[in-house]
């Protein structure tokens, strides 16, 4: 190996080192390229679902050399480690494992970084030299292409129901025999629970698999406490990304643009029009919606247009995360409040899938009002679902019809100015760029809380989001910045070319692995920034 040529060879597989970060030059990451011939590969086969594959294969390689080398009474630093990226049971594309062609062969590459024993020089060319190389080894003779094939198959069965979705008049399906809770640490299914059924007159076969549909429109989920309302949602939610084989929701599939939309109180908003929930604001505008500090129901109706501007088709709300007085208000607290700003989400609902074609599903065991406005209700019971729409509809007969409203606006174009979109806090020569572990992203000036995002799925996607958005800043030449159309492209390059991408050794403190995001969640990032300038769609695009 030399400074020239950072690779060393062992017979075919290359092992190709790169600095991780300046300051931590006793812990680089190595490349490790291993030629499809000496796995049986094809290179016609899935980039994403072979390198997801083999990443989950590599952790319990990388687990047998920590055991090799493990001392209790020594830190990693005096001891040495070998470190991989963990993923949870949805299949991305990552960096820590990846697909590429170079001179003219295809490696299956996987990504690791090594802390080396500090004043141990022959302990560390043990590792690297003949520990290392012979592990890989293993990797390879231990390749399963059969468990490959079913991972194939499994994903293939998995984007033919998304695209039957598509076309179809349903939003989300859940198929018999799938493990809906979670165990204790949510990395797989809960150990002896029931296995999901679908009420009779709910269910379909989609692609020979049978289950229950969730039709486009408004679903209420209902049932008491602890009957699964909640689980039955978190599935749905997770089922925007297809998953492993043993997961226990691989067949809980939902259209990929859903969102999860909850209350967000002490979130940052900025220039928003939430006119379609809340009518006017006292000293402010609603039309213009700004603040440092938004309370239950303007985050709500914040998260909810922003939602629909990311172009999502179906929102999905827990009763228990949502506040009070934007979800419903009953006909005695309309009759005694006479000046009220806020239009409920019961009376909008229809609306939003009426008007542009936004479904939603809501967990509802407090109030009734949702009932009449859903296309269908189902119960839940002991994790048990039935449907009971009809004795819902039934129930609502006789109740006064409410006062339409009238129709509101949907549509916004979210724009900013490249003023503050910079990753250098301004009169600093230096960028700032961090991921911190209490739920903040660090960008310039820019201090995001983001523990109100759900469908992040890990650190790793974090970070990506957070290099994506410095990779954009630097490179941006507009003075006004399309969010929409900027995004969609950077993540199709990152798609394209490797989500490794974007990353930049230049910052301490981030782990090496990136996952690539939605465009929802980097959206979402972008709005809960604080200083950035957001231009309403009637200003000049020239100013």
């Amino acid at each position: 190996m030399t400074i020239s040529d950072p690779t060393y060879w062992n017979n075919d597989v290359a092992f190709c080192f790169e600095r991780t970060h300046k300051l931590t030059q006793d812990k680089p990451c190595i490349t490790i390229k291993i030629p499809f011939e000496r796995l049986g590969l094809d290179e016609s086969m899935d980039g994403v679902v072979l390198s997801d594959f083999a990443l989950r294969g590599w952790v319990g390689h990388i687990e047998a050399l920590n055991e090799l080398i493990y001392n209790r009474s020594r830190p990693d630093q005096e001891n040495g480690a070998f470190y991989c990226f963990r993923p949870t049971n949805v299949v991305l594309q990552r960096n820590a494992s990846f697909v590429e062609f170079s001179s003219g062969t295809w490696y299956l590459c996987l990504l690791i970084t090594v802390q080396l024993p500090i004043k141990d020089n022959g302990k560390a060319m043990r590792m690297l030299c003949k520990m290392l190389p012979k592990e890989v080894e293993e990797f390879i003779a231990e390749f399963d292409l059969s468990e490959l094939r079913a991972s194939f198959e499994l994903v293939k069965k998995q984007n033919m129901i998304r695209e039957w979705l598509k076309s179809s008049e349903y939003c989300a399906f859940i198929a018999n025999g799938s493990i809906l809770p979670r165990n204790k640490d949510n990395s797989g299914p809960l150990e002896g629970a029931l296995p999901f059924t679908s009420p009779e007159d709910l269910e379909v076969e989609i692609c020979g698999v049978r289950g229950m549909g969730i039709k486009q429109g408004v679903t209420v989920i209902i049932g008491g406490g602890y009957s699964g309302k909640s689980t039955m949602l978190d599935a749905l939610n997770s089922g925007i990304y297809n998953h492993v084989i043993g997961d226990g929701r691989e067949f809980v599939i939902t259209d990929q643009s859903a969102m999860e939309i909850s209350a967000e109180e002490g979130r940052s908003i900025r220039n928003i029009n939430i006119t379609p929930f809340i009518k006017w604001i006292p000293n402010g505008s609603a039309e213009q919606f700004s603040t440092d500090y938004a309370s239950g129901s303007t985050s709500q109706a914040a998260n909810i247009m922003e939602a629909i501007n990311f172009g999502c088709k179906l929102l999905l709300l827990d009763e228990d995360r949502s506040a009070t007085n934007f979800m419903i208000q009953d006909a005695k607290m309309r009759s005694l409040i006479k000046r009220e700003p806020i239009t409920p989400f019961t009376e909008r609902v229809r609306e939003l899938y009426e008007s542009v074609g936004v479904s939603s599903v809501l967990v509802i065991g407090g109030s009734g009002e949702f009932l009449s406005v859903a296309d269908q209700v189902i119960l839940m019971d002991n994790f048990v679902p039935k449907n009971v729409t009809q004795e819902a509809k039934q129930l609502c007969e006789h109740d006064k019809p409410s006062e339409r409203i009238p129709l509101t606006k949907w549509e916004i174009e979210r724009r900013i100015t490249s003023d503050h979109f910079s990753s250098y806090p301004q009169g600093s020569g230096t960028e700032k760029l961090m991921v911190s572990a209490m739920g903040y992203l660090m960008v310039g000036e820019e201090q995001v809380d983001i523990r109100g995002l759900y469908n992040i799925t890990s650190h790793a996607q974090l970070a990506a989001i957070a290099f994506l958005l410095r990779k954009i800043a630097i490179s941006n030449q507009d003075r006004i910045i399309f969010l929409h159309d900027k995004i969609k492209n950077a993540l199709e390059e990152m798609e394209r070319e490797g989500v490794d991408l974007v990353f930049s050794s230049f910052f301490p403190g981030f782990e090496r692995w990136l996952e690539l995001p939605r465009i929802n969640e980097v959206l979402s990032v972008i709005n809960r920034m604080k200083h950035l300038d957001f231009i309403k769609s009637t200003q000049n695009m020239e100013a």
